[in-house]
């Protein structure tokens, strides 16, 4: 918190900002402006949804010190950027960004909010660097919808491609070193990002889908065409990681694709060794490399869900509860702050307590454990918790009656 310290004009925010990325860091079952505001003391959330909304203070600026962060303490020469996208199911249609759309959260259409981010992934761990939150076409064809929620005037439609390439060129622009980027089907799919990976002279081990078509010297043909054109010692068997059951081995294959630019292009296959289930990515590498590089960074993929999965049951990442443009992006920057805190002492722990057989290494939950029993402290009197029930009840009160009336004014 002492390194965002500056991004404050006012000592008031700041302590506030500190208060909430404590109760991001909590076991509170739900992270909200209300639960947030009585784990901190205060006697309404008035305040913390101040800070959110109206408080005068940068979220790029912070998001910027919090790359800085991560990037310091997870520093490795085997860096790998990960961009994907996560969704929020959410009601109504005021919430800024919201519309019925595919979100993997759910695996099928809902009613959410979409972004995309981009994580810092290494040996030493892995944190959320950036995030853009992706406004449909519905919206920015609508101004005063738009300008209800805040959007700036400047804010243009972007696919969500564009949003990634946005976010790594932010990256690199400002010294962040890595070789590789990596991305799912959304991603590698879009010649756009991969042109502009290539001119920045940044390898990509993108997916792709099955119908995916590529240019070989043998004419254009499906990835899965092209597949059955490799002869049997194209295979190799090569781990592309460890996962949580042991190393995660594969049968791999590389084929050759035809294009005029310099460097290597390569479709690298990966083949379940139980189901016979393919999986196809699209290679660029300045030089080439060898397949057992291009296997450890498409194994790498997989760290941004974990990322998604312990941001959003550690920190809070999606439970917040705001509708504007500004709240939205303070909210989640905070939430990658702590998620990052938690990240950076787990690999602190791990790099000055090797692993024994006796103990597994300290786990991003384990840590929040001892954070919040040891560190945060003790709760509040029972005088406290008694005067916020009678706040939610008369504040529940209140939006019960106005609703009430609005629906009669309607009927």
């Amino acid at each position: 918190m002492g390194r965002i310290a500056g991004r404050f004009g006012r000592v008031e925010p700041r302590r506030r900002a500190r208060a909430l990325v404590l109760g991001l860091l909590s076991d509170l079952p739900r992270k909200n402006c209300w639960t947030l505001a009585e784990h901190a003391g205060d006697a309404n959330p008035y305040g913390l949804q101040h800070l959110l909304s109206r408080a005068r203070w940068d979220a790029d600026a912070v998001r910027d010190d919090l790359r800085g962060f991560v990037v310091e303490h997870l520093h490795h020469q085997d860096a790998v950027l990960v961009v994907d996208e996560t969704g929020d199911l959410k009601k109504g249609t005021h919430t800024v960004g919201v519309q019925r759309q595919y979100t993997g959260t759910a695996g099928r259409i809902e009613n959410s909010q979409v972004a995309v981010y981009l994580a810092y992934s290494t040996p030493l761990g892995h944190a959320a660097i950036d995030r853009e939150l992706y406004v449909p076409r519905s919206w920015t064809q609508d101004a005063g919808r738009c300008r209800a929620a805040g959007i700036p005037d400047t804010v243009a439609f972007a696919t969500k491609p564009a949003l990634a390439a946005r976010m790594i060129g932010r990256a690199l622009d400002a010294g962040v070193i890595a070789s590789w980027v990596t991305g799912d089907e959304v991603y590698g799919g879009n010649p756009h990002l991969r042109t502009d990976l290539e001119r920045r002279g940044i390898g990509y081990v993108l997916a792709v889908a099955c119908d995916h078509r590529l240019a070989t010297h043998g004419g254009k043909f499906r990835a899965d065409a092209l597949v059955k054109k490799l002869p049997k010692r194209a295979w190799q068997k090569l781990s592309a990681g460890a996962g949580a059951k042991g190393q995660r081995f594969y049968d791999w294959a590389l084929a050759d694709i035809a294009n005029q630019g310099p460097g290597h292009h390569q479709l690298l296959v990966r083949r379940n060794r139980r189901t016979r289930e393919l999986a196809f990515y699209r290679c660029y590498s300045a030089t080439r490399v060898p397949l057992s590089t291009l296997v450890r960074v498409a194994g790498r993929r997989w760290t941004v869900e974990e990322i998604f999965q312990s941001g959003k049951g550690l920190a809070g990442l999606d439970e917040h509860q705001v509708r504007g443009w500004t709240s939205w992006h303070r909210w989640v920057t905070l939430a990658m702050l702590a998620h990052a805190f938690l990240t950076v002492v787990r690999a602190d722990e791990h790099a000055h307590h090797p692993r024994s057989d006796e103990l597994i290494p300290l786990t991003c939950n384990e840590i929040q454990r001892l954070f919040t029993a040891l560190v945060v402290g003790p709760g509040h009197s029972p005088a406290h918790r008694l005067d916020w029930s009678q706040w939610r009840r008369r504040h529940q009160a209140r939006s019960q009656a106005s609703h009430y009336r609005r629906q009669a004014t309607q009927a």
